[in-house]
Order: C-alpha cells, then sequence, then structure tokens
C-alpha cells in the first residue's frame, strides 16, 4: 500500500471549496462554501462575504471577540452544524505567528478553518536488533479514531500553553512518565498539513519531539485515553504504517518523519525522494 499515501492524505483539500476567515486584514481560518451561510445567522459577530468572512468584533479586545464567537459556536453546536463542545479553549493565531489573537472552543477549529497545535512524543529503546518504538492504542472509546494505533504521547496545546509544558502535561497525564524522563527529549521539528475532513478542515501544526527510554520503563495508562501500550520493532511499525490502516492518520506521518531522521528509511527505498519533500512542503 505504500507509505507515501499517508503524506497525500494529509495534504489533501481543495482551496476552490473555501474562502478565507479573516481578522482585520489578518486571516485566521477558512470556511467552507457550504458552511458560511450559517454563520450569516450571527451578523453581529460574521460578516459573510462572496469572497470571505470577516470576523466583526474589535480585534484588540480578544476577551470580547472570544466570548462573541464562543456564543454562535455554542448555538451552531445545539443546531448540529458544529460536532460537539470540547470544553478546550485553544489559542487562535494567523499565520505562523506566535501571538495569540483570541480563543475558540477545540471542537470549532476545523469548521473555522483555524490553525490547531499539538504536540507528538516517539519513544524509543535501543537494542542490540534495532530500535523498538512504543505505540499507543487509544481507548475504543474515543470520539476521534477509537482503537487507533498512536505515538507514545500525543495532545493539544490549550490556550496559554507551549508545546514544552504540554509535553511534561501530557506525558503525565497519559503514559504516567516522571518529569525528570521527560526533561531528557528533545525536539525534532514540525510536521505540518491541511486536510479536508468530514466536521471541516484540519489546519494542524505538530511539534515533534524523541525520548530515548531506559529498558526499565513502561508506560502505562493514567487518565482513561490510552488503551494499553506495546513496544514493538520499528521494522515492524513500519510494516504496519506501510501495509495498513491501523495508525491514527496523522501519526503515520509522524512516524515516517521518525524513519527518515533515524535512517530506518534509506535513500533507495521506495517514493524516498517524493517521501522526504512531502514531509517538508
Amino acid at each position: 500500500m505504500g507509505l507515501l499515501r499517508h503524506i497525500e492524505a494529509v495534504n489533501r483539500w481543495d482551496p476552490a471549496r473555501f474562502r478565507p476567515l479573516v481578522l482585520g486584514e489578518r486571516r485566521v481560518g477558512r470556511i467552507r462554501h457550504d458552511f458560511a451561510p450559517l454563520l450569516a445567522a450571527f451578523p453581529a459577530v460574521f460578516a459573510v462575504e462572496t469572497d470571505r468572512v470577516r470576523l466583526r468584533p474589535d480585534p484588540a479586545e480578544p476577551e470580547a471577540l472570544t466570548a462573541a464567537v464562543a456564543l454562535a459556536t455554542r448555538r451552531l453546536v445545539a443546531d448540529g452544524a458544529i460536532p460537539n463542545w470540547r470544553g478546550e479553549w485553544f489559542d487562535v493565531v494567523a499565520g505562523d505567528d506566535e501571538q495569540a489573537l483570541f480563543r475558540v472552543d477545540r471542537g470549532a477549529l476545523p469548521r473555522l478553518g483555524m490553525r490547531a497545535a499539538g504536540v507528538h512524543l516517539n519513544g524509543y529503546v535501543r537494542r542490540p536488533d534495532g530500535i523498538h518504538l512504543w505505540i499507543a492504542r487509544r481507548s475504543p472509546d474515543k470520539k476521534l479514531d477509537p482503537d487507533k494505533l498512536d505515538n507514545m504521547v500525543a495532545g493539544g496545546i490549550g490556550a496559554g500553553h507551549g508545546p514544552w509544558s504540554t509535553l511534561l502535561k501530557e506525558g503525565e497525564e497519559e503514559a504516567a512518565l516522571p518529569a525528570d524522563l521527560l526533561a531528557r527529549a528533545h525536539p525534532a521539528g514540525i510536521a505540518t498539513y491541511v486536510m479536508e475532513r468530514e466536521d471541516g478542515l484540519r489546519d494542524d501544526l505538530l511539534y515533534l519531539y524523541d525520548l530515548e527510554m531506559p529498558e526499565d520503563v513502561v508506560p502505562r495508562p493514567n487518565d482513561g485515553e490510552i488503551a494499553d501500550f506495546r513496544l514493538l520493532p520499528a521494522t515492524d511499525v513500519l510494516a504496519l504504517v506501510r501495509d495498513t490502516d491501523r495508525i491514527k492518520f496523522n501519526v503515520n506521518v509522524t512516524l515516517i518523519d521518525f524513519f527518515v531522521r533515524h535512517g530506518i528509511l534509506r535513500p533507495g527505498d521506495p517514493d524516498y525522494v517524493a517521501i522526504c519533500r512531502g514531509l517538508r512542503r
């Protein structure tokens, strides 16, 4: 089935189906054309135009803007136009700017086409027969991709938090890993993609980290989001990514990135150049 298909899948969307969502002169999201008329029901918040949707509240008042958008999105959740209210605030930014402009509930991000940031931690063990990876299995009760395989630790970056604080929090909550061990994780770059899904547009920025784990440390489920962990040879994980769809859609990309960086994928392997280019688009 191949590896490149996963990179292509998370970068599959048609810009012609969307119009920008702007705050002042800055784009903060993308609205699908068939969703835009629903926003017209909230003229105090959204100005729906043929080529864009404008946020009306004063951008200099982030708390007022947060409250106005929350009021509208709660109504859209109640009407079934947004799948759910997550109760998790995420910062809204423009482009690669790290300055938060206001906050939106996580459940509304795809419908509004806003960027979401997260962290993904690859936990691995070096053995004489090669690298082994700790792979998590998501709880069957998860709303998104239940029972799929996942990185050892992963989570969204909530409002007011950064990648490092999120890594420490998620590592303890999801995998019961001690802070002194997590402090040895090192940044390994980012993965970005824009992907159209049923619930809207996933515009994601993932901060990637690697952590070489001691042989005697075993992650364990701690908050109910993960069902179990297993330590697998990296070559077996590579086969799972290549030949199955058992792994969560974006985790395939973070694992392929790991395989390239650690020489598990090498020049001469199928689609090697296209994979490396696709990871850095």
